[in-house]
C-alpha cells in the first residue's frame, strides 16, 4: 500500500531532502535533520521511514551526484539499463501501462464542445495533485503547489465549450493506481494535446524503466535526432502529465538533477523514492 501523505509531512520530507543533497558532504545527522525542520528526532526517522522504506541516509545515496552520473554513464541504451538493474517481467510489479492518443485538430479548434471532463484534487506521496480526465482519458496532472482555484480556471480557460464537473473520488481512485506500486489493473489511457514531435517525446520517456535516470540527449538519441536535444528539453519542459509521464527521470549529463516543473526539490524526491522501491523490490525477488 502506498503512503499517501498528508501536505504538511510531504513538505517537512521534501525540505530535509532538499537539505541532504545541499550538505551532504558534512554528513548531517538526524537530530541536525529533525532540528532544521522543526520536529522531534523519533517524529522524522517515524515519518521519513515510513514514506520512503529506508532511513534518510540511505536514500540519500540513490541522490548523489556521483552515483546519478555513474548511472549515465553505465547506460547506453534505456533496454540495457532495465536488463542491469534486473526488471524481469516478475520484477515490474510497478509498471504502469500508458497509452496515449492524441487531441485531434477538430477537438482543439471546437474547445472541448460536446466534451466531458472532470477534475478533482487527491493525496499522493508527493504532495497534492490535481487530475483532470476526460471519456478519452486523462488530460493533465499537476502537483497543486498553487492555488486550486488557479488551476481549475486554466483548465475551463483552456476548454471553454467543455462542460466541467468536480469528483475527488476519480482523482483519488487515478491516484492510487499511479503511485501504489502494487495496484492492481495498472492501465491507464491519457489524452493529449501536443505536436507531433511533443507526442513522439512524451512516448520516448514512458520508455524510461522505472528507478532509472537518463540523459536529454539520450533521449533524442532514443527517438533518432541526436540534434534536437533542446528541443527535447522544451517537450519535457511543457509535459501536461506529470509523474506518469516520467520526465522526472531526466537529468543532465553531469549528473546534476536539474529543474522540474514542480519544483526541483519534488523532482529529487520522486527520483529518491523511486530508486528505494526499485531495490527493495529486487532485493526481495
Amino acid at each position: 500500500m502506498v503512503i499517501m501523505i498528508e501536505n504538511i509531512n510531504y513538505t517537512r520530507i521534501e525540505k530535509a531532502i532538499q537539505y541532504l543533497v545541499e550538505n551532504f558532504k558534512q554528513q548531517p545527522t538526524l537530530d541536525e535533520l529533525a532540528q532544521y525542520i522543526g520536529i522531534s528526532p523519533f517524529h522524522f526517522q517515524r515519518i521519513f521511514t515510513e514514506w520512503a522504506g529506508v532511513s534518510p541516509k540511505k536514500f540519500l545515496e540513490h541522490l548523489t551526484i556521483e552515483a546519478l552520473k555513474q548511472e549515465l554513464q553505465d547506460t547506453s541504451n534505456l533496454i540495457e539499463a532495465a536488463e542491469k538493474v534486473g526488471l524481469s517481467a516478475q520484477s515490474r510489479v510497478y509498471d504502469l501501462f500508458v497509452k496515449i492518443e492524441a487531441v485531434t485538430p477538430q477537438e482543439y479548434k471546437s474547445k472541448g464542445a460536446g466534451i466531458r471532463f472532470e477534475y478533482g484534487f487527491s493525496a499522493t506521496p508527493f504532495g497534492e495533485c490535481f487530475i483532470v480526465s476526460t471519456s478519452r482519458g486523462v488530460c493533465e496532472i499537476q502537483f497543486s503547489d498553487c492555488d486550486r482555484n488557479s488551476l481549475i480556471n486554466e483548465i475551463k480557460h483552456e476548454w471553454a465549450n467543455a462542460q466541467f464537473f468536480q469528483n475527488d473520488g476519480m482523482a483519488k481512485e487515478i491516484a492510487e493506481k499511479i503511485f501504489s506500486p502494487y495496484a492492481e489493473n495498472k492501465s491507464l489511457t491519457l489524452w493529449l494535446k501536443g505536436t507531433p514531435f511533443q507526442i513522439k517525446v512524451w512516448k520516448a520517456l514512458l520508455e524510461i524503466p522505472f528507478g532509472s535516470v537518463t540523459s536529454y540527449s539520450q533521449v533524442a538519441t532514443n527517438i533518432g535526432d541526436t540534434q534536437s536535444t533542446f528541443a527535447v528539453r522544451r517537450a519535457i519542459a511543457n509535459n501536461p502529465v506529470g509523474y506518469v509521464i516520467p520526465c522526472h527521470r531526466v537529468i543532465r549529463n553531469t549528473g546534476i538533477i536539474g529543474d522540474y516543473h514542480w519544483k526541483k526539490e519534488r523532482k529529487a524526491t520522486i527520483i529518491g523514492w523511486e530508486k528505494a522501491i526499485k531495490n527493495k523490490t529486487i532485493n526481495n525477488i
